[in-house]
């Protein structure tokens, strides 16, 4: 496997190759710039020393005889320089040359009309001047590009390593950040940049760690706490039964207390275990269209002899016979958020007063109320009744685990509906539960389906 590379070994090593590339390019336009400058100099002086050599033949071949015109080219040409190179041929026979071609020239042909003779100009300058500054260009060129590249290397290490020194500063202080001190924090930059930020979302993220640690531990002291009542007295029980003979009457009530606290205990498990999977998202349950009239009505009817043994009566208005508020959920989770809701409502009234169930439909929105004339909720208490094992005080308690109404929340979330609670104490509490409405028949199957755990 490739050996793993530092971002500062890689910002130096792609800095190095961006910028050989970079004076790559500017040396290679440099030298190609200078070698098009020098050539253009050179036709253009080809180009002048030919108009002057052809204005001089033109203007000596009418006043000089043309035996003695040669003489007069040669006397004119002594004047170029000794690498130029100069030959006139003319239609008639006439010919003439100056100075020997060398290697690399840079040749100008040029035609000239003299009398009733056509002139043939060739005019050759060297180009081992040029060759020789090009060639030294590309020598310093290539000598100090690399050791451009070598500085700038160096120099960029030292950058990355100075920019990047934050990075393995906070990398330090988050390994030393582990379940026992996540309440440190990391030092924050006020630099304004994106290492600033990044160490501020560090922080929030450990909060929030913080936070769910401290929330799983209590979750976890909580639910040790309320399992530890009911093992004790199943134990107790057990032991009294056991250390001497009793009668069939004392075996069967010690039995039955064991058998409640089994029951008890078996409740809290499945509550835990409902509100776990939901945490985790490790369960779904079908959705499908539901008439929340209907099965409040049924879950009414299932709690109305616990309403009679307390004397509280129950009393559902808003939907009358044949009408429907449809929404879509799971029926069993449904059942269960109202079992919860009336339950309490029930347990909290005061003897001969009455709940009253209403359901209330609006284009959009379901809304279905339960309240109750009983003892209230306080004003401290009232943010933190949906908290997982928070008791008001031991009046309100009533042998419950102060799960019910988080796991009524969890279920109306689940459900994408909301939960509120109005109360006064002393006067009662109203808690409301808001539905999307759909249109359908009821029992209509849905393909949509809900993150929770099917009650």
């Amino acid at each position: 496997m490739a050996r793993e590379r530092s971002i500062r070994f890689r910002l130096t090593v792609w800095y190095a190759l961006i910028l050989a590339a970079a004076l790559g390019l500017f040396s290679g336009l440099l030298w190609l710039s200078l070698r098009q400058r020098l050539l253009s100099e050179v036709d253009r002086d080809l180009s002048d020393r030919a108009a002057r050599f052809q204005a001089y033949v033109t203007r000596e071949s009418a006043e000089v005889a043309p035996e003695n015109l040669k003489d007069e080219m040669e006397e004119f040409c002594q004047a170029l320089p000794p690498s130029d190179y100069l030959q006139l041929r003319g239609s008639k026979g006439f010919e003439f040359h100056f100075g020997s071609a060398a290697a690399r020239t840079r040749t100008l042909r040029r035609q000239f009309q003299i009398g009733d003779e056509s002139l043939q100009l060739e005019i050759s300058s060297s180009l081992e001047a040029i060759d020789h500054t090009l060639d030294l260009l590309k020598i310093l060129l290539l000598s100090l590009v690399p050791v451009v590249v070598m500085v700038a290397c160096a120099g960029g290490a030292w950058l990355s390593r100075r920019a990047l020194k934050p990075v393995d500063e906070i990398t330090t202080a988050a390994r030393t950040i582990g379940i026992g001190n996540l309440s440190l924090r990391l030092r924050t930059p006020q630099t304004g940049d994106e290492l600033q930020r990044l160490t501020e979302v560090w922080n929030v993220m450990l909060g929030r760690l913080e936070a769910a640690v401290k929330t799983l531990s209590q979750f976890a002291a909580d639910a040790s706490h309320e399992l530890r009542t009911p093992l004790a007295v199943i134990r107790t029980s057990a032991e009294l039964a056991l250390r001497r003979a009793r009668s069939p009457e004392s075996y069967r009530e010690s039995m039955q207390e064991i058998s409640d606290e089994a029951e008890r205990m078996t409740r809290l498990v499945e509550d835990l275990l409902f509100l776990a999977r939901n945490d985790a998202r490790e369960s779904e349950m079908p959705m499908a269209t539901v008439d929340v009239s209907v099965l409040l009505h049924d879950v009414a009817a299932e709690l109305e002899s616990l309403a009679n043994v307390r004397g509280v009566g129950i009393r559902i208005t808003g939907h009358g016979a044949g009408e429907r508020a449809l929404t879509y959920g799971n029926e069993a989770a449904l059942r269960r958020l109202f079992l919860v809701l009336l339950d309490n409502a029930i347990k909290y009234s005061r003897a001969g007063s009455q709940v009253v169930a209403a359901v209330a439909q609006g284009e959009a929105r379901i809304a279905v109320t339960i309240q109750d004339f009983g003892i209230g909720i306080g004003r401290a208490d009232l943010p933190h009744i949906f908290k997982r094992f928070y008791q008001a005080d031991p009046a309100r308690a009533d042998g419950g685990f102060g799960l019910g109404l988080s796991l009524a929340e969890t279920i109306a979330q689940a459900h994408g509906a909301s939960l509120d609670v109005r109360s006064e104490e002393g006067a009662g509490s109203t808690f409301e539960v808001a539905f999307r409405a759909v249109r359908g028949e009821a029992g209509g199957r849905s393909n949509a389906r809900v993150r929770c755990e099917s009650c």
